[in-house]
């Protein structure tokens, strides 16, 4: 009888548990999907989320102009190039600022050696084979440090090195300009364009346009590398030529009120500082360029022609002989004059103005085709190109205008103008 009752009350528990975990259980509530596609797609915020990711604003470029996306795209392309232009130039600046340390070292220790041997040998009494060792020695000693000094004079490691480092600074400058180009939007096929002209010379037709900055400051040595003694000074030139650009020639109405940040006013300020930076700051670098050029010339010509007469002398050493004396004295010079040349970094002053030289031209060409367009609307901003070029000169607007009053005064007066353009240089 109890096996029974037992049996009973577990039928009867077993019957009422359904109803009981029915009303337990509460099932959530699915969330209302968003899309009312017939296949929702899951976004990329929930994606991150569920796999760990960090979740970060990606700006997206959307734009239903075929062209105008193109030019972006392009744009890009362009960028990682550049991009990898800095590195390489960077590298290689590095690389040959060591070349010119660790031959500057060289040559001068080796010419400090063998000047020492033909002093030992010019003061030891027996003529046997310790002479004889010590004047082949000294021979050969002055004859590498002569071929290597002239290897050195003739690639200019310094200014090798510094014609890397401009390259450097123009490349990151550029890459500057195209990220801004981008992220204000709306670039255009002549954006796309310009930029490549300032990489590479395209224009096969007008061999004269070798003038982008792969030309102006090239990578490789051999075949490439730019003359380091020319005859005359010249400014460098990293900006291309644009022969095939006409501008538009409307017919100018003085007196008519300019528009896009333009006035009469504008213009001739801009005329008077491009007087100044002519008449002062190109002339200026034209006449120290040259000074330097000359003195790195005649620096290139001396130290090997004294290390080759002290390794023709050290054949002829001999005991208390005059011979002695010059090698000594010709190993010294040369050395000294190694050091000054290389130590100094007397290429590397030559790059630097020569460069220099071509930022003031840069400067006279962007006011001269700005100003010279007669159509205001196709011109740059005004007020924006002044104080583009206020920056680069290091000055501020009102430093800007009264450099151009003083220049028209001085011109008024028939008198030079006592100030440079550029605070920077």
């Amino acid at each position: 009888m109890a096996s029974l009752q037992i049996s009973s009350l577990l039928s009867n528990s077993f019957l009422s548990t359904p109803s009981r975990v029915k009303s337990s259980i509460h099932i959530p509530k699915l969330p209302t999907p968003i899309s009312t596609s017939p296949n929702p797609k899951p976004s990329r915020k929930l994606f991150e989320e569920l796999n760990g990711f960090k979740h970060t604003t990606i700006p997206i470029f959307q734009d239903n102009n075929p062209s105008t996306s193109k030019a972006t795209i392009q744009l890009y392309a362009i960028l990682e190039a550049v991009a990898d232009r800095v590195e390489m130039h960077h590298n290689v600046g590095e690389q040959r600022d060591n070349w010119n340390t660790l031959l500057l070292n060289s040559i001068n220790m080796i010419t400090l050696t063998a000047a020492s041997m033909a002093g030992i040998a010019a003061t030891i009494a027996t003529s046997g084979a310790p002479l004889l060792a010590l004047k082949l020695s000294s021979t050969l000693l002055f004859s590498a440090s002569t071929g290597l000094l002239m290897f050195m004079n003739k690639i200019q490691p310094s200014q090798l090195a510094e014609e890397q480092r401009n390259a450097t600074r123009l490349f990151k400058q550029l890459q500057s300009h195209i990220e801004t180009t981008i992220a204000i939007g709306n670039p255009t096929e002549k954006d796309v364009k310009d930029a490549m002209e300032r990489v590479l010379a395209l224009d096969k037709a007008y061999p004269l346009r070798v003038l982008a900055l792969d030309k102006a400051y090239p990578l490789p040595l051999l075949g490439a590398m730019l003359e380091k003694f020319p005859e005359k000074y010249s400014p460098a030139v990293w900006w291309p030529n644009s022969p095939n650009t006409k501008k538009h020639h409307g017919t100018k109405q003085h007196g008519k009120k300019k528009t896009n940040g333009w006035s009469e006013g504008l213009e001739m300020e801009l005329w008077d500082v491009l007087e100044v930076v002519k008449g002062k700051d190109m002339k200026d670098y034209e006449k120290l360029g040259n000074l330097v050029l000359k003195i790195n010339k005649g620096l290139a010509i001396a130290g090997p022609l004294l290390t080759g007469i002290a390794g023709l002398g050290s054949m002829f050493v001999r005991q208390g002989s005059w011979e002695g004396i010059v090698v000594v004295l010709a190993g010294a010079l040369g050395t000294a004059v190694n050091a000054f040349e290389h130590g100094g970094q007397v290429g590397m002053v030559a790059e630097m103005y020569r460069n220099c030289g071509g930022f003031f031209q840069e400067v006279e060409k962007s006011i001269r085709e700005t100003v010279e367009e007669d159509d205001e609307e196709r011109r740059e901003n005004g007020e924006l190109f002044e104080l583009k070029l206020a920056l680069k000169l290091g000055r501020s607007l009102s430093q800007l205008r009264d450099l151009a009053r003083k220049s028209a005064y001085s011109r008024a007066e028939g008198t030079a103008t006592d100030e440079f353009a550029s605070k920077l240089f």
